[in-house]
């Protein structure tokens, strides 16, 4: 069995990232990879952990906490319906393991962070919903 990745998605909730987390599940993700769930909210953004946190971002959350009201909110978090939906079915039938980190801040940055901090093999994001001519 070859090496588990480690396999970073960008997550907004919005429709394209919702696009980029379907496309990665059909295309990229294989039995026992890990997927990390990256979610970068704004720094003007005040949930509980943020100042704890706002270096180096929370601790990995696993899928089954993110569910939990206290949970998502000591961290800012709005989890989705049809991403948890897209989530558990992958962990099901692709045996992947599933976990989020939220950090605070500029995307573009905090990305950059989340790849070396995470030692990600692939980072999956969104177009920002842009057409292949403005990209």
């Amino acid at each position: 069995m070859a090496k588990s990745r480690s396999i970073g998605i960008a997550m907004d909730y919005s429709a394209t990232s919702k696009s980029a987390l379907n496309w990665a599940i059909n295309n990229l993700i294989e039995e026992g990879d890990h997927i990390i769930i990256i979610h970068v909210a704004s720094s003007k953004s005040d949930p509980a952990n943020k100042q704890l946190f706002q270096d180096t971002g929370s601790p990995l959350i696993p899928l089954e906490e993110i569910r939990e009201i206290n949970v998502s909110k000591r961290y800012g978090l709005t989890p989705d319906a049809e991403v948890l939906d897209m989530l558990d079915t992958v962990t099901r039938n692709k045996r992947v393991k599933v976990v989020a980190k939220v950090f605070w801040g500029d995307p573009r940055e905090k990305l950059c962070d989340a790849v070396e901090q995470l030692k990600l093999d692939t980072l999956v994001v969104g177009s920002r919903g842009l057409g292949a001519i403005k990209r």
